[in-house]
């Protein structure tokens, strides 16, 4: 199955000129033959806000206008995206993924783990514990960028069931993340992830790109720079990430990362 990261620029508070853009990519991913299409966070919207009041009017219920949109696009193309967004609910905002396959908006992801930075500085903790969508392409699951540096955020998803992690990512020049975890999620977990970044600037930070696809032994199947618009792509099968078990030699040299673990033995990572 093809697999798709688009890393793009992002204009903050022009809503519609991004959702434009993220159309058009996906109908470029659609005519290689794209299934899943991987966007950065907050692609929808941008990220460093200043305020909640300054954000709040670009906020959008899972259904809304945009996703409405993108489920039409996506129904017709016969993929699934994963698109970050900011979702509005009640008088909370999140950070947010939406995952729309052709059977319309499977939901939102919203982000569990928020630094002191951007929109996060105001919005609301996610308040779901790492959902699974099922789509027709597989079963995904999300992380969106400071997430990432939790690794019990990739295993839970895993354990859930999820083939394919997808990170919509903001990561800012100086951040080291794009340089390990995508690999490292990857090969611990055994699953498939799709790290989408973004690039260009926007009030004082710049992002560092480097959006990647790789495949649940930790095999980097596309990198992108740091500074160009572009669409990666790879072709993965996503159900050999049921596969646990790794043989390197046959009867001499073989494990199973996820049937290997102790539980009993990890009591702390429970306690505050």
């Amino acid at each position: 199955m093809k697999i798709a990261a688009v890393q793009m620029d992002v204009k903050i508070l022009e809503k519609d000129h991004n959702l434009r853009r993220v159309l058009e990519h996906l109908e470029k991913a659609a005519r290689t033959g794209a299934k899943i299409v991987v966007f950065p966070e907050c692609a929808l919207t941008g990220y460093c806000f200043t305020s909640r009041e300054e954000a709040w009017p670009l906020a959008e219920t899972v259904p809304g206008p945009s996703t409405e949109k993108i489920a039409a696009a996506v129904k017709r193309l016969g993929l699934t995206a994963v698109v970050g967004m900011l979702e509005r609910e009640g008088e909370r905002i999140y950070n947010a993924a939406a995952v729309i396959s052709p059977e319309g908006v499977a939901g939102t992801y919203r982000k569990i783990h928020l630094p002191y930075l951007g929109i996060d500085r105001f919005a609301a903790l996610g308040d779901a514990p790492f959902p699974v969508f099922e789509t027709p392409q597989g079963k995904i699951g999300v992380s969106i960028c400071f997430d990432c540096s939790f690794p019990e955020s990739g295993r839970v998803l895993k354990l859930k069931g999820a083939q394919l992690l997808a990170i919509p990512t903001n990561w800012p020049v100086g951040s080291d993340s794009w340089q390990h975890t995508p690999k490292v999620r990857a090969t611990e977990n055994h699953m498939v992830v799709v790290a989408a970044d973004r690039v260009g600037e926007e009030r004082g930070f710049h992002f560092s790109g480097h959006s990647q696809i790789v495949d649940f032994t930790g095999k980097v199947h596309g990198e992108a720079g740091e500074t160009e618009e572009t669409i990666l792509y790879a072709d993965l099968d996503l159900a050999a990430a049921n596969h646990n078990r790794v043989v390197r030699v046959p009867d001499e040299w073989e494990f199973d990362r996820i049937a290997a673990r102790r539980p009993e033995m990890y009591a702390a990572i429970g306690r505050k």
